[in-house]
């Protein structure tokens, strides 16, 4: 057992780092490109820190365990809405802001009910996958169009600092050389965290009778939420609400339509269907549940945030002890 959860937890440590690497990669090489802030802020940095779910469930997939890939995605969207908004709206209540009420949560509300309807058929096969992607691409192309118009010159500061941040330091080697450096270290980082995080989980879930499903909807569902957690709990502390809002709704949203739709065209994903006819219900009820906390008084205040955290625990406890 201790040994699993060395590897756990050796394999999380490889994860986050290798998403860092890889984010501060990404960015690098946008802004040489001569990308915007806002286009990098809404492409490379909003599916940055779901990079460890995708590897995970990418290795997952190649090792024929795909109810740890699906029960990966699902659990991610359970535990992003109910305990990181939750946390994070007990350090200090969320602001409502932008267009989150009027066209991001709509989208993610409607991407999960497809996700239902595709897995209610018994599986994700390809077909589906390039749908997933295909309303993935659709929907950031259309956002970094409207945000781009809508950029206040403050928010437009806001998010070439941040940008300014993650972007490799001038340095020798040449800046270039230093970004595909850090892409490569940050896909060796993944691909060994990935690899070393699973066996952990599978020989846990093992030892304590767990089946995959369950291993992928909290061992690792929680795990390669980390990311997620520290940007919104961050954000939520200097007072940028939108972002641990924002980190959220659009981590949902790649978990569904990027995570299944490239694992799905790996090798067509079979649904467990417990997940099916249990879990996704549950990832839909917290996914409207968010609605009328966000949409009353503008703000998720702090019994919401309790709340929110109350529904993951009776979650956890049905899941694990039932």
């Amino acid at each position: 057992m201790f040994v699993s959860l060395a590897l756990i937890a050796m394999g999380l440590v490889l994860l986050v780092s290798g998403g860092e690497f890889l984010l501060r990669g990404a960015v690098g090489v946008a802004t040489l490109l001569r990308l915007s802030p806002a286009v990098i802020g809404l492409t490379v940095v909003a599916a940055g820190t779901s990079v460890p779910e995708l590897a995970v469930s990418a290795v997952a997939t190649f090792q024929g365990k795909p109810d740890i890939t699906v029960g990966n995605v699902v659990g991610s969207n359970i535990f992003n809405i109910a305990f990181i908004l939750g946390v994070a709206a007990l350090i200090r209540p969320l602001a409502i802001t932008g267009n989150t009420i009027q066209l991001e949560y709509p989208v993610l509300a409607l991407v999960t009910l497809l996700c239902l309807a595709v897995c209610d058929h018994g599986a994700v096969h390809r077909l589906d996958a390039v749908l997933f992607l295909v309303v993935y691409v659709a929907f950031v192309a259309y956002m970094v169009r409207l945000v781009r118009g809508q950029l206040s010159d403050q928010e437009s500061k806001q998010l070439a600092a941040e940008t300014r941040e993650l972007q490799p330091q001038e340095s020798r080697p040449p800046r270039t050389l230093l970004s595909l450096v850090l892409i490569a270290g940050g896909v060796i980082l993944l691909s060994v965290g990935a690899h070393v995080t699973v066996s952990g989980a599978v020989e846990i879930g093992r030892l304590l009778g767990l089946s995959e499903r369950v291993i992928g909807l909290t061992i690792i569902a929680a795990g390669t939420g980390l990311p997620e957690v520290v940007t919104s709990l961050v954000s939520s502390i200097r007072g940028r609400d939108d972002i641990a809002i924002g980190n959220v709704i659009g981590s949902n949203l790649f978990n569904i339509l990027g995570i299944l739709g490239i694992n799905g065209l790996i090798a067509p994903l079979p649904i467990d269907s417990q997940i099916a006819a249990s879990d996704n219900w549950w990832m839909l009820g917290v996914t409207l549940l968010l609605f009328p906390l966000m949409y009353t008084g503008r703000r998720i205040n702090r019994l919401e945030g309790l709340s929110l955290i109350i529904v993951y625990l009776v979650y956890m406890g049905l899941l694990l002890y039932r």
